[in-house]
């Protein structure tokens, strides 16, 4: 049986509370990392710092997670500043690349474009031998076109390798500022060793396109890299800038919505976006949370009603009390959910990280070997310069840093337009092998609004004095069951006093006093514990839990030393709409699917057979404290993901490999889950698993990609396949295609095969 809290329509994300013993985070934004061994510096650098549990830096979106101690000193944030600085790197506040802004999309490409004019001309006359024309330019000439793009443009290439250097590591703007003063350095030296009016065959087109190319790369992979963060930006839109606040005079001003406090009232006109989150005091509307829920229909709202922030009114005049503002208010936990999701590190990507540790060192003594061995086979210096500077140029570590996160990005990113709030890059990467899905029933796989749809009395008392006893019981519970008592008993125009004393026994039932006598409401778990026969209530039991699936209690009295039971109380939830449909989609993803419930076998067996489970795919009769238990003895089938709303589902939410919390539910189920499911639609369950295993093919794509670059460029560099100016366009080709390949997967759209 699950906590009350479910019940509500509406939806709410929050933060963890802070508890004893979790180290404390801290966000940096990263500027000048260029390639995977640049993030792997960084992270290294951060975690000598004193106080720093663990770092994890992101290429993808220029950041640093830092988990810290529990205990750290003042200063720690500084440190760490000047650690990124000493290491060679600049560091900002902002996280996520400034995903909330959405800048000019040629932003940055100044120097591009002059990198580009100025080696447009060099390259004019090896595109003119194509067609049999030889031309060449004068060296001079050559010279003053390559040497500006040499050391001005191309000046951050050796800032970024002198400090890589100086740290005794290796980055991509090694390979780039190495190969290509070897081409700049032979061309001069070949120039100034020539006689007198020769005109021998120089290489600055060479050293001054590839910095050209290499710069274009690098932006137009920044601009793809925006598109992956457009859905924290999208997020971030959905927040009006102000806001029409009600004065205590009566006046309604504008306000910011930074200024906004929790109590203010607000008017929300039609059309208006809901600026932060309040309830309805005035009015009543349809509200559209497409973009927070991925629920197209919009949803009918009333007085009392709560509203979420970026949510759009429809057709009514609505004022709103205030109830939670910045950091606390849905949408900033929904951005910092995703944010958090695209921060962190893949499993996946530990490889990638050992990789890049030696992937430059190795590269730099192939280009030496390139060097030797064609120096030694006895060709001239000038054309074993130029392999080896085509070995160093191709053999650039950028795709490989961005393979994993710029899959991660755009994965989470699409899940979350789809009302799929994926909190840890763990989490994706493994619900695509979850075998297993085990789901908990009442508020999960039903409606959660159990009905008392029965009440046997024995024959010598009297029916409406019982009910009255089991409602003042009741009477101070939220629990489901509870509810359903009240509602009925209501609903019969009866009344009820508090009761004198009361007791909850977890999982089992209440104990207390009403009315002057002593009164149990028992669960069939504690009367079958306490040994009390129902008498002649025992027909009318089999008959209710066979028939309706009823999950049964019984009012007990005591009498004497005994216990009497005096009435029978049966409650009964429907399936939610769909819920059938959703678990045959996951069989028919090959899942084995299991249903678990605190109900007796039979009622649980009944509600099953509803849902189409057989069942062997119904556990029955497990307390709160054995879920856990349940979902890991599961695990001898595979992988187990755990869908769960409750308080009492959160252990087993944690004990699954991937715990998937209903948005409906409560902030306990959704702390403990790795994704949140906005909304109680079951179809996201398999929509997630899918998003899970089409962003693990997306890294294994541009994972083989960036591996294959490389596996087939070096060799043919070497062997003199490919020139510097090639080589340095299929290395940004590389970088480029897998972002391009990643982005693909913004075209996801939940139950689509």
């Amino acid at each position: 049986m699950n906590d009350a809290a479910h019940l509500e329509p509406e939806f709410s994300l929050k933060s963890a509370p802070e508890q004893a013993g979790v180290p404390a985070s801290l966000d940096l934004g990263i500027e000048g990392m260029t390639c995977a061994s640049c993030s792997l510096r960084v992270e290294r650098a951060l975690q000598k710092v004193p106080g720093v549990r663990q770092a994890s830096v992101n290429l993808a979106t220029e950041s640093a997670r830092v988990q810290l101690d529990a205990e750290q000193p003042g200063e720690l944030p500084a440190l760490l500043r000047r650690a990124v600085r000493e290491a060679g790197y600049g560091v900002r506040e902002s996280k996520a690349g400034d995903a909330a802004q959405k800048p000019n999309p040629w932003a940055g490409f100044a120097p591009v474009a002059w990198a580009l004019a100025l080696s447009l001309p060099l390259a004019l006359p090896m595109v003119s031998a194509l067609w049999g024309e030889h031309r060449m330019w004068p060296a001079w000439l050559q010279f003053a076109l390559a040497t500006p793009v040499q050391f001005i443009l191309g000046a951050h290439f050796y800032r970024a390798a002198w400090h890589a250097l100086r740290a005794l590591t290796g980055n991509m703007d090694v390979l780039v500022a190495v190969g290509t003063s070897a081409a700049w350095g032979l061309s001069m030296w070949l120039w100034l060793s020539a006689e007198p009016g020769a005109m021998p065959e120089l290489y600055f087109e060479a050293s001054a396109v590839v910095i050209s190319l290499v710069m274009l790369g690098k932006w137009l992979e920044l601009r793809v890299k925006r598109q992956t963060t457009s859905a924290i930006a999208d997020l971030h839109a959905l927040r009006p800038a102000l806001a029409h606040v009600q004065m205590r005079s009566g006046e309604t001003v504008d306000l910011p919505v930074a200024e906004i406090l929790r109590g203010d009232t607000v008017l929300i006109l039609p059309g208006e976006r809901v600026p932060v989150d309040g309830q309805i005091v005035q009015g009543r509307s349809q509200l559209d949370e497409s973009m927070l829920t991925g629920e197209p229909l919009p949803v009918s709202k009333d007085e009392g009603a709560q509203l979420t922030g970026g949510s759009i009114n429809g057709e009514a005049r609505l004022l709103m009390r205030v109830t939670a503002v910045g950091a606390q208010t849905v949408l900033a936990r929904i951005i910092a959910l995703v944010e958090d999701a695209q921060a962190a590190k893949a499993p996946i990507q530990r490889l990638v990280d050992k990789v890049a540790a030696v992937f430059v060192p190795a590269v730099m003594a192939l280009a030496l070997l390139t060097l030797a061995a064609y120096l030694l086979s006895g060709a001239s210096l000038e054309l074993a310069v130029v392999r080896a500077v085509a070995v160093l140029v191709i053999a650039c570590p950028c795709a490989l840093g961005l393979a994993t996160p710029t899959a991660i990005m755009a994965g989470t990113g699409v899940a979350a337009k789809h009302g799929i709030l994926i909190k840890d890059a763990q989490a994706l990467e493994l619900a695509h092998q979850v075998r297993v899905v085990a789901f908990d029933k009442t508020g999960t796989l039903t409606v959660g609004q159990p009905r008392l749809i029965s009440f046997e009395v024995v024959e010598s008392q009297d029916r409406a004095t019982l009910l009255a006893a089991a409602a003042s019981l009741q009477s101070g519970s939220e629990h489901p069951l509870a509810r359903a008592v009240l509602a009925q008993a209501r609903a019969e125009g009866l009344t009820w006093t508090a009761p004198e004393s009361l007791v909850a026994v977890a999982g089992r039932g209440v104990e207390g006093s009403t009315g002057g006598r002593r009164y149990r409401i028992a669960s069939g778990r504690w009367l079958a514990e306490l040994a009390v026969p129902l008498g002649p209530l025992a027909e009318a039991a089999e008959r209710l839990q066979q028939a309706q699936g009823a999950t049964l209690s019984a009012l007990l009295h005591e009498d004497g030393s005994q216990w009497q039971v005096l009435a029978l109380l049966a409650f009964a939830d429907q399936p939610k709409p769909g819920a059938q449909q959703a678990l045959a989609a996951l069989r028919a993803r090959g899942l084995r699917v299991v249903m678990i419930s605190g109900d007796n076998r039979a009622a649980a067996l009944a509600m099953g057979a509803r849902l189409g489970l057989a069942d062997e795919e119904v556990l029955a009769d497990v307390l709160p404290a054995d879920k856990a238990a349940a979902v890991r003895s599961l695990r001898q089938y595979g992988p187990v993901a755990m869908v769960g709303d409750g308080v009492n589902d959160a252990p087993a939410l944690a004990a699954a490999d991937v715990g998937m919390a209903m948005g409906t539910g409560t902030d306990v189920a959704m702390n403990a889950a790795g994704i949140t499911l906005m909304r109680g639609d079951l179809s996201l369950v398999a929509a997630a698993l899918d998003i899970s295993h089409r962003t693990v093919v997306k890294i294994r794509q541009n994972l083989f990609w960036a591996f294959a670059y490389n596996v087939a460029g070096i060799p043919l560099a070497a062997l003199g396949y490919l020139s510097p100016m090639l080589a340095g366009a299929a290395m940004a080709l590389s970088s480029i295609s897998v972002m391009g390949n990643a982005i693909w997967l913004q075209r996801w759209r939940a139950g689509r095969a």
